[in-house]
């Protein structure tokens, strides 16, 4: 059986969204193409017709990979979240005790994850070695530049 994936009402929406855009617009804009192509003569040589088929093939894929995961995904109740430890969906206020850095970030599913906004995988270094903790702990976190001791300020939602 598959993974279950946790993700967030807005996450699972983004994904039915382009999953919709690549169904109701990709894929009837490439079988025209192919048809277009095909209306030239010659499959054995037509490069365009070639390039429509791989062009076809790619995007059955990514309709297909985004079908699974929508398929697999659970949405997650955010108003069960607490802030107690450290969780999924929680934005966590740390300090580089190195160097006095103060950072925030959302835990999210890796589905989401985005570090301009300030959101970060779940399963990335930082955030298991979050996992579980509270405020006022102190964690040192392996990432590949070495090890980070990390200090937690707040958990908020």
């Amino acid at each position: 059986m598959s993974e279950v994936i946790y993700i967030t009402e807005e996450g699972l929406q983004k994904i039915l969204g382009e999953l919709h855009h690549l169904r109701m617009v990709e894929r009837p804009l490439i079988s025209r193409q192919i048809a277009d192509a095909r209306d030239k003569g010659d499959l054995t040589e037509n490069a365009e017709y070639s390039a429509a088929k791989e062009a076809q093939g790619m995007l059955e894929m990514k309709i297909s990979r985004l079908e699974d995961i929508a398929a697999r995904s659970r949405i997650i109740d955010e108003s069960r979240v607490d802030t107690e430890t450290v969780r999924l969906l929680n934005k966590v206020k740390i300090r580089n005790r190195n160097n006095n850095i103060v950072m925030e970030y959302q835990l999210v599913p890796e589905s989401e994850a985005n570090l301009k906004q300030g959101k970060i995988a779940i399963n990335s270094p930082i955030a298991m070695g979050l996992i579980g903790r509270r405020v006022g702990e102190s964690v040192d976190i392996k990432v590949p530049s070495g090890v980070i001791p990390f200090e937690i300020i707040s958990i908020s939602i």
